[in-house]
């Protein structure tokens, strides 16, 4: 059995769910959220923190600062007391409460953004104000998850491998894009690789990650009001955009089963499914990269009023979600 002494030294790379026999495709599905992180953020918030420590830009009287909708500041808030650094999270009101709560509950600061840039959304609202507090104080230090190469360094070295390990005959890998630091690592790993692998990144519709215009998003994670600096499109073969309402019934789905995964994952897989139904081939083998697991967004994407304030009062009652009630 394993046995550790911090929290960072734990992170299943291993577990996957097939989920052929509920969505009907082949496709396994890769959970990352079995850290004391609970998401796959834990992987680039050590891979930044220890560069940082490196290049002896951390020190014992550093404060940590970053922007997050809630994985990375989680991920960070966890090195953050189990390191001995200081640590302030910029978010804003898409935030799940129980996300800032537990960021809260590992002694770390919140400030929550309540009101978007009227450009570039709460995202750069988020940067502004970052940028403001290092301007006002020297002993922040901001490792900027949107430009940092560690960021997608963390995913070439560690989700990538693992993937290729369990999977040698890989056809297609499905990723949502974010920061894009793991779309990006896990592309550049498999361009390199000996077999080739369709890398099909997933995003929600009114993100600007891959063009088209911003409109309103309601759930944190994927997505993106603000280019991604990270963002290399040489390196993706397709991209496939998620209405939020799909997102909701995906994770209703696979809920329906006994599997409760968060926001990311339902619309990486919705657009996996998608993409499948009209590009996947007899025998092809394809992976998912879930990010995180459903805990969190239990006073949103669970909660029913949420719901249907949101997407309205059919959102719920599809064939799909029938379908799954009913296994075979």
């Amino acid at each position: 059995m394993p046995v550790i002494s911090v929290p960072e030294a734990f992170d299943e790379e291993e577990l996957y769910v097939d989920l052929r026999s509920i969505f009907g495709h082949p496709l396994f599905l890769k959970c990352e959220g079995f850290n004391f992180a609970g998401s796959i953020k834990l992987k680039a918030a050590a891979e930044m923190v220890e560069a940082a420590e490196r290049a002896g830009i951390l020190t014992p009287d550093s404060v940590l600062i970053e922007s997050s909708s809630g994985n990375l500041g989680v991920a960070l808030s966890v090195l953050a007391a189990s390191k001995g650094y200081r640590f302030l999270c910029v978010t804003d009101s898409r935030c799940n409460l129980a996300t800032r709560q537990l960021m809260v509950a590992l002694g770390s600061q919140v400030h929550n953004i309540v009101e978007p840039d009227p450009v570039r959304g709460f995202l750069g609202a988020r940067l502004d104000y970052v940028r403001a507090v290092c301007a006002s104080d020297d002993r922040y230090v901001w490792l900027n998850q949107y430009i940092n190469p560690s960021n997608w360094q963390a995913h070439y070295h560690r989700t990538a491998p693992a993937i290729a390990h369990q999977f040698p005959r890989l056809d297609v890998l499905f990723v949502g894009a974010g920061t894009t630091g793991t779309l990006m690592g896990c592309a550049r790993y498999f361009r390199e690789w000996h077999r080739g692998v369709q890398v099909v990144a997933v995003d929600s519709v009114g993100s600007v990650a891959f063009g088209g215009p911003p409109s309103r998003r309601m759930l944190p994670g994927l997505g993106t009001s603000v280019y991604p600096p990270l963002l290399d499109m040489s390196y993706v073969d397709d991209v496939v955009r998620v209405e939020e309402a799909d997102t909701v019934r995906a994770c209703h789905v696979l809920a329906r089963r006994g599997f409760l995964f968060g926001g990311s994952t339902g619309t990486v897989v919705s657009g996996a499914t998608s993409w499948l139904t009209r590009n996947g081939a007899r025998g092809d083998i394809a992976v998912a990269i879930a990010p995180d697991l459903g805990e969190r967004y239990l006073d949103t994407i669970y909660h029913s009023n949420w719901v249907e304030a949101l997407y309205g009062p059919d959102v719920l009652n599809s064939a799909d979600l029938i379908a799954a009630a009913r296994p075979s």
